[in-house]
């Protein structure tokens, strides 16, 4: 009898440090990523958050990002923002991995209330660099009031097409022509503060 009690108190004692073991291990292991998002995230760059944020300023980086994660594709983001306007933000937990990304603000330095010189030839050379990415100079150069297109105009529906090709061909034209109205829409503000300036 007195055997079996002693069998039962170290069976007890064995399975009582076990748990403890392997408790202290789980408590101690970071969450993995997948378990703080919600779903597996992709592998994300930043040439990949670049370049949508590139085609589209006004979208913060972390809801590109975000997104990114979710479908891992710059085509399907872009035309997610092509067709919403929008990228949903990222929920709080997301911010535990990847922590708020600081706004690039340029150094106070003395220059006697000028703006800075260099702001201006950076976001020439973007906007500049996206018309020769998506070979738009013909349209700029022709200067008919067909090649520029109506703000309002350019996010329409799409109507689906009946190949592949077409279908590729009609986003192609739905972004040169959001580019385009973007540029335009730049354009008008920079001469609106021009003539707020002059008067």
């Amino acid at each position: 009898m007195g055997e079996v009690v002693n069998v039962i108190v170290a069976f007890a004692v064995i399975v009582f440090i076990v748990r403890w073991a392997t408790s202290g291990k789980e408590s101690s292991a970071e969450p993995s990523p997948a378990s703080i998002l919600g779903f597996r995230p992709r592998n994300v760059t930043n040439e990949m958050v670049e370049t949508i944020h590139s085609m589209f300023p006004d979208i913060p980086t972390d809801n590109i990002r975000y997104d990114l994660l979710r479908t891992g594709s710059v085509e399907v983001t872009s035309n997610k923002l092509i067709e919403r306007g929008f990228l949903p933000a990222p929920p709080p937990s997301y911010y535990t991995l990847y922590p708020r990304t600081p706004v690039n603000t340029a150094p106070q330095t003395p220059n006697n209330g000028r703006a800075p010189a260099p702001a201006a030839p950076s976001s020439k050379e973007k906007r500049d660099n996206l018309i020769s990415k998506y070979h738009l100079e013909s349209r700029l150069t022709s200067g008919s009031s067909s090649a520029i297109v109506n703000p309002e105009e350019a996010g329409g529906k799409a109507v689906w097409e009946d190949t592949p090709e077409k279908r590729e061909a009609s986003l192609r034209e739905r972004k040169a022509k959001m580019i385009l109205a973007a540029r335009e829409r730049l354009l008008a503000q920079q001469k609106a503060e021009q003539e707020k300036r002059s008067s």
